[in-house]
């Protein structure tokens, strides 16, 4: 089922079926915002003035092979949508796409999740009634038509849409497998067709299931908001989960036909109570190398865990529950190669990215926000719960105090504001969110709470409270990330050259500026945890000038040097 994700794109919500944020390219350091866009025309903030957190899930860009960029834009304070196709290298706009897509009934605002079929042939758009448009060659989409297409059948929309407009609404994202059938969650009302998971197949044939059926229990109303569903390797498994509001189960279903293989009851790993199976949250399955499953919950009761919730686990089959992870709560689990961490030696092919906040003034909660790197086979006595759970090998710590709390609990830190974090294998890292409003690189190679294990913060917006987001990486390995409902597009400074001066025992590098506001800062260290700007010219010139710095060597062996951006 690992296609290449279409050839080193970013085809849908986690990148790829399997849901395992992975790259196939190296990032580019981020450095330097390339461009930006909103992706929320009338952003709902809880407070005046464009002021207190935002509560809204908002869909993950997806891009091309050939770069680019097709991302999802709230147009209305309701939430009317379009599809935005842009040139992901400058953000030109190259087409738009109007979807009269209309959300269900919420709390937190849900996502409208785009995705591409195989090969990028097209792009699947949520639309109403609980139809999907179909728009070709993304690409080079100018005067192409999209289809519209109805899991029941397009002949019965085409008879009676104002009925079926307001009676049936897609609920998550759309997910593609690799023959380009298409599925998703939506709520219904309308007589004979129960809330439930749609299938429609590559060729316009529709098929749906009730979430009832799905596993079993007629107390159950419908796939969870936000719950794109992810694929076996093999492909031939999908899964997803149910909900009644409170409690629900994550479902196994064969993919072709929607029939049930196998359903878990999700239950709270400590109290052995239901878990809460929470509409707000983004949660989707992450399926592991290895074919097992991942899916996050809240605790229950309340607080026992901090509202840091569960990751749970399980065998491919669902049959069997594994070793769980401490922290789950609006969190889709991203796969790192155990490859990708220099110092892990433990039995695992694979270790999982989550958040590992712990909230203040939630439960024991203390603020010291950090993500962890866990290892999904190593037990590991949690302190809060005294559970037994996932071995967080690595950690990171947030950076920036939180002014909120900083007077009862001095060591807080602002949460990491991530929900499917973008992992580079090649470069050891992964790229995340803070709500802080910077973007950062956590680098694999350094321990925990070691110097360097983050990159210099490169802002991109002020300080925002807000429901998680993604990061990606593009074929260029060009970044990005939402923050304050905003898109940003961001890579690193290219230097021009690198030339050791013997003569004056130094090396005399150039770069481009790019930047009018900016502050550009060599900075060199022998030991990639000390850094300084000691004896280093400091570049400085017009937009556009190539600006060319030496750096003095010493009698070390080596030495490293960087260009720290800096915008106010």
């Amino acid at each position: 089922m690992h296609d290449g994700a279409y050839a080193q794109g970013w085809p849908g919500y986690a990148r790829d079926a399997q849901h395992s944020c992975t790259s196939g390219v190296a990032s580019q350091l981020p450095q330097i915002i390339r461009w930006s866009t909103p992706v929320d025309l009338y952003p709902p903030y809880t407070g005046p003035n464009h002021t207190g957190d935002l509560y809204i899930h908002y869909g993950t860009p997806v891009i091309t092979a050939a770069n680019t960029l097709l991302v999802p834009v709230k147009t209305t304070g309701d939430g009317g949508f379009r599809v935005d196709a842009r040139n992901a290298v400058n953000g030109t706009l190259l087409w738009s796409l109007a979807t009269d897509y209309a959300v269900p009934s919420h709390d937190w605002f849900p996502i409208c999740g785009v995705t591409l079929t195989p090969n990028d042939a097209a792009v699947a758009v949520p639309a109403a009634g609980g139809t999907i448009l179909v728009q070709p060659s993304p690409d080079s989409a100018g005067g192409a038509t999209p289809a519209r297409l109805a899991f029941y059948g397009i002949a019965s929309y085409n008879g009676n849409p104002g009925a079926y407009n307001a009676a049936i609404q897609i609920c998550t994202p759309i997910s593609s497998d690799t023959q380009g059938n298409l599925y998703f969650g939506y709520v219904s009302s309308f007589a004979g067709i129960p809330s439930g998971l749609a299938r429609v197949s590559s060729d316009g044939t529709g098929s749906f299931v009730s979430a009832a059926t799905m596993c079993g229990d007629a107390s159950m109303q419908k796939v969870c908001y936000n719950c794109s569903p992810a694929f076996s390797n093999d492909g031939t498994t999908l899964y997803v989960a149910v909900n009644n509001g409170s409690t629900g189960y994550l479902c196994a279903l064969n993919s072709a036909t929607l029939a049930r293989l196998n359903s878990v009851y999700l239950l709270d790993p400590k109290s052995s109570w239901p878990a809460w199976v929470n509409d707000d949250s983004s949660a989707t399955p992450t399926v592991g190398p290895d074919g097992d499953v991942y899916f996050g919950v809240l605790e229950n009761p309340s607080l026992e865990n901090n509202d840091r919730g569960w990751l749970l686990h399980f065998s491919g089959d669902l049959g069997t529950t594994k070793l769980p992870g401490a922290f789950g709560w609006d969190d889709t689990a991203s796969v790192v190669p155990a490859s990708a961490v220099p110092s892990y030696s433990g039995p695992s092919s694979y270790l999982l990215l989550t958040k590992y906040n712990n909230y203040a003034d939630f439960g024991l909660g203390d603020g010291v926000n950090r993500l962890a790197l866990n290892d999904p086979n190593t037990p590991y006595a949690d302190p809060r719960t005294g559970v037994s759970v996932m071995n967080p090998f690595l950690t990171v710590k947030g950076v920036t105090p939180d002014p909120g709390h900083d007077q009862t609990y001095p060591n807080a830190v602002r949460e990491w504001c991530i929900n499917s974090a973008a992992i580079d294998p090649i470069n050891h890292c992964a790229v995340v969110n803070s709500e802080d409003g910077n973007l950062y690189r956590w680098d694999f190679t350094k321990a925990t709470d070691a110097p360097g294990q983050l990159t210099p913060a490169l802002y991109l917006a002020p300080a925002t409270g807000e429901a998680y987001t993604p990061t990606v990486i593009g074929p260029d390995g060009a970044v990005y990330a939402i923050n304050n409902a905003t898109l940003f597009s961001v890579t690193s400074v290219p230097l021009l050259q690198a030339v050791l001066d013997r003569r004056n025992n130094a090396l005399v590098f150039g770069y481009p500026r790019t930047l009018d506001n900016a502050t550009y800062t060599v900075e060199t260290t022998t030991d990639l945890a000390n850094w300084t700007v000691t004896g280093v010219n400091q570049g400085t010139g017009i937009v556009g000038q190539d600006v060319i710095t030496s750096v003095p060597l010493g009698t070390e062996t080596k030495r490293f040097v960087r260009l720290v951006v800096t915008q106010p």
